[in-house]
């Protein structure tokens, strides 16, 4: 049950990125055409590109947590026997946790209900910059559920 949670999460995330990219990619073609060949930039895509790399960022950071492909320096854990390893490796996934929890789910959320509050918009688009920010508390929480299936050892 829990494999196939996880195998649903991972395919929507990599939906999702991929929906998004294909947006950004169209908006910067976009931009390029209008600056380009019409002489008229477009003022909105610039934005719309620039939220779109941070929802990008985050999620993809989240998908790469959850594959085990982010970056990392495994110099000193490639040196080190299995049980040690595995000591490390939680170590490493609880602070994870903590960053997602504090930082992504805390902040995050923080920052969206300030900016939902104050009542701010995007200059070009117009959007709701709680809308944008939504991606930390967001990307925070699948970051955080994926720490702790690999600290509970559900996910091996």
């Amino acid at each position: 049950m829990l494999k196939r949670t996880e195998e649903l999460r991972d395919r929507a995330v990599s939906g999702l990125l991929a929906a998004l990219l294909i947006l950004m990619v169209l908006a910067v073609t976009w931009q390029v055409v209008s600056r380009y060949l019409l002489g008229s930039p477009s003022g909105w895509t610039e934005e719309l590109a620039r939220f779109l790399l941070i929802w990008i960022g985050l999620f993809g950071g989240t998908l790469a947590y959850q594959r085990r492909l982010h970056l990392g320096l495994d110099l000193l854990a490639d040196r080190l026997q299995k049980k040690t390893r595995r000591i490390q490796q939680r170590a490493v996934d609880g602070c994870v946790l903590i960053f997602a929890v504090t930082i992504l789910i805390i902040g995050g959320s923080s920052l969206v209900a300030l900016t939902h509050e104050l009542s701010q918009y995007s200059p070009a688009l117009g959007l709701p910059m709680a809308f944008v920010y939504l991606s930390l508390p967001l990307s925070g929480v699948l970051m955080a559920v994926s720490a702790l299936i690999a600290l509970t050892g559900q996910g091996e």
